[in-house]
């Protein structure tokens, strides 16, 4: 399936399943996902709300000067939640936008090789 993006460039998206990182031409803040699969939005979004309300507990916690133990017990919950959703976002980028920039190949699959290594260290802390 072939979509037009901003500037009339087409380019090539599969059906609800890849992200904005067919979309090189674009701002930072202005790329946006061209297509993402709904369940995988919706489980993120659900992640990210849990999170969110953790969050909110870790406030309560440490206006309440709760137990140190416990408040660091619940940052590493948030943490571990937030690695889920990395999980899921690097799974769907390796799937979608890099396989499709490594099978154009030449300097597209170059740069994506880059950017897979770059995240990998960058999110492996």
């Amino acid at each position: 399936m072939t979509t037009t993006a901003k500037g009339g460039k087409e380019i090539e998206a599969t059906a609800g399943a890849e992200c904005g990182c067919a979309v090189r031409d674009a701002s930072p803040a202005s790329r946006k996902a061209i297509g993402v699969d709904p369940e995988v939005k919706s489980r993120n979004l659900k992640r990210l709300r849990r999170i969110e309300g953790q969050v909110r507990g870790l406030q309560k916690m440490v206006e309440e000067d709760r137990y140190c133990a416990d408040i660091l017990t619940q940052i590493s919950s948030v943490h571990e939640a937030l690695r889920g959703v990395g999980r899921e976002l690097m799974r769907n980028h390796l799937k979608h936008c890099a396989t499709g920039a490594i099978r154009t190949g030449g300097h597209q699959a170059d740069s994506m090789y880059d950017e897979i290594v770059d995240l990998m260290y960058t999110h492996s802390r």
